[in-house]
């Protein structure tokens, strides 16, 4: 004998499952991270030799070592963005909600009047 549901919420309690696949945007996302973290270790890389070199006695060093860690730091900073595009993309984290006016910290001024103007 089989257990079939009857009634009018015999429906499945499961709902439908999310289709699962390949999203080249992900790729994307993933290849760019990696991509900034690389360039990102390249240019510390470099910031250490320029200045090791600037310290020598090389003056030129001292503008390719400001341009190479300004450089690290942009491709740091492109890469936690991207971080947080994947993670957005993967449902992990959820995108920002915009401010009630209940979240200010500034409380409302109090109703003018007392037990009478309550009435």
């Amino acid at each position: 004998m089989a257990r079939v549901s009857q009634g009018k919420r015999a429906g499945s309690r499961r709902g439908a499952k999310p289709q699962r696949g390949f999203r080249p945007v992900l790729l994307v996302h993933a290849l760019g991270v990696t991509a900034a973290v690389l360039a990102w270790g390249y240019l510390v890389y470099a910031a250490i030799d320029f200045g090791t070199e600037a310290r020598g006695g090389d003056s030129q060093a001292w503008a390719f070592l400001a341009l190479a860690s300004v450089g690290a730091v942009a491709c740091l900073f492109l890469g936690l963005i991207l971080v947080a595009r994947l993670l957005r993309a993967l449902g992990i984290t959820g995108s920002p909600t915009p401010p009630t006016p209940t979240d200010s910290p500034v409380a409302a001024p109090p109703s003018g009047g007392g037990r009478r103007a309550a009435r």
